[in-house]
């Protein structure tokens, strides 16, 4: 297995989740005037996506470097990781990448990618 792949992937998905941290204020901001308590649970979204990105690339980094990469169960998590992230894909193609916002556009793209790197760290 190609250890650097999973890391390769586990590093574009994480800088990605965070990506999706950092502008939570703006996002908010820019739906306009809407309640309070909808502004919470946009807000809530949008950090649970980021921090759904980041600990699916944190996972990988830990089973390549605490335990035995190349395992059924490592195996298993890689793939469910791939599966996951093309599920978020395909969900993000049919919203968010449907507005004029470039990164929602890029964001099935960056998804599929990553997907790859650890579908193609497992098997190499």
């Amino acid at each position: 297995m190609n250890d650097t792949l999973i890391y390769i992937g586990s590093i574009i998905i994480i800088l990605w989740g965070i990506a999706h941290l950092i502008p939570t204020g703006q996002i908010v901001k820019g739906f306009g005037e809407i309640s309070a308590d909808n502004k919470k649970v946009l807000a809530m979204e949008i950090i649970s996506e980021g921090m759904t990105l980041i600990f699916l690339g944190t996972l990988p980094i830990l089973v390549t470097t605490c335990g035995d990469a190349q395992s059924l169960t490592a195996h298993i998590l890689f793939y469910a990781e791939a599966g996951m992230l093309l599920v978020m894909a395909l969900v993000t193609m049919f919203t968010g990448a449907r507005t004029p916002v470039i990164w929602y556009k890029l964001c099935p793209a960056v998804k599929v990618i990553t997907a790859a790197f650890f579908v193609l760290g497992s098997v190499l």
